[in-house]
């Protein structure tokens, strides 16, 4: 699978990272043998980065991995959690729970060292704490060797905007800014390009909004974004191509994100975005499904603190 370097870090990751959230049952039940399997189908195929987080699963994701990667050589893989939220309500970005939180991920998953850590959903806390304490506090984790880059993740542009301009970052994870109905992550890439700051993108499908499965009950889409979102996959589907496939090569092309990290507990899928991976991306089917989305394009949510959010310029009622 093709790689791409993650900014000034030096990494070389592949365009479809896993993304292990599902190992966590965030999207529902799970089997844990196939969620299992899945891992390794991602590895053997190519996709050489792996991403979780604490707060998948409480614990869970981490601890399935923990199953998987003491079998696996540490350089086949490159490793990215996070730290900070731990439950939808429980965040924690102090100094102390920076350095516990990384021995329990460690411990977790069975290896010695992160590729990368996380400052997770920043947008919900006053920021100020992140860039003062929390960062300072991983960079004293990369001094002992646990830790070898640093960053931010969370949903609003404005949050990344902020952090870009006050805080010192190797990376940074945006997730459901750069899909067939938002690509307003593309804000974001000569903020990162300026500072040789490495730009990863995650949730092609936008949380199944552009699938033709069920969307979680969390699901923040209106009425009229679930609508459009169908009409789109209705006309892929009539094209014989699954909503899904143009998705993902849409968000891969762009070689400005240096991966975009999808998950699933399902080998099949894996196996299946191994395969669309390959395949040309049909640029007159993209055009028709980009116009049918274009009432609802750009369309956003508020996530967190009102103050770490983007205006509601585009915001469908």
């Amino acid at each position: 699978m093709e790689t791409r370097t993650l900014g000034k870090t030096g990494l070389e990751l592949s365009i479809i990272g896993f993304g292990a959230s599902s190992l966590g049952a965030e999207f529902g039940n799970v089997d844990l043998g196939e969620a299992l399997r899945s891992v390794h189908v991602a590895l053997d195929g190519g996709m050489n980065f792996i991403d979780t987080s604490p707060y998948y699963g409480r614990g869970m994701s981490e601890v399935l991995l923990g199953q998987v990667l003491p079998n696996i050589p540490r350089d086949r893989f490159l490793l990215s959690t996070k730290l900070g939220r731990y439950a939808p309500q429980h965040f924690d970005f102090s100094a102390r729970r920076v350095a516990e939180s990384i021995d329990i991920s460690l411990e977790r998953m069975k290896v010695d060292h992160l590729d990368i850590v996380l400052c997770h959903d920043i947008e919900f806390v006053d920021m100020t704490q992140v860039f003062e304490e929390t960062l300072p506090a991983l960079r004293e984790q990369v001094q002992k060797g646990k830790v070898r880059f640093v960053g931010v993740s969370g949903y609003p542009m404005q949050m990344f905007k902020q952090a870009l301009a006050q805080a010192e970052l190797d990376v940074v994870l945006s997730y459901n800014h750069y899909t067939l109905q938002n690509d307003m992550a593309l804000e974001l890439i000569p903020l990162c390009a300026e500072k040789q700051v490495g730009l990863m993108n995650a949730a092609p499908f936008s949380a199944r909004l552009l699938t033709n499965a069920a969307l979680p009950p969390w699901h923040k889409a209106t009425p009229q974004v679930r609508a459009i979102a169908a009409e789109a996959a209705r006309h892929c589907h009539s094209r014989g191509v699954d909503i899904a496939q143009l998705a993902l090569q849409f968000s891969i092309a762009n070689p400005s994100f240096s991966t975009c990290i999808t998950g699933t507990a399902d080998p099949r899928q894996v196996t299946a975005w191994l395969e669309w991976a390959q395949q040309p991306l049909d640029e007159q089917l993209l055009a028709e499904v980009q116009a049918i989305l274009q009432p609802i394009h750009n369309w956003f949510y508020v996530e967190g603190r009102p103050e770490n959010n983007d205006p509601p310029r585009t915001v469908v009622e």
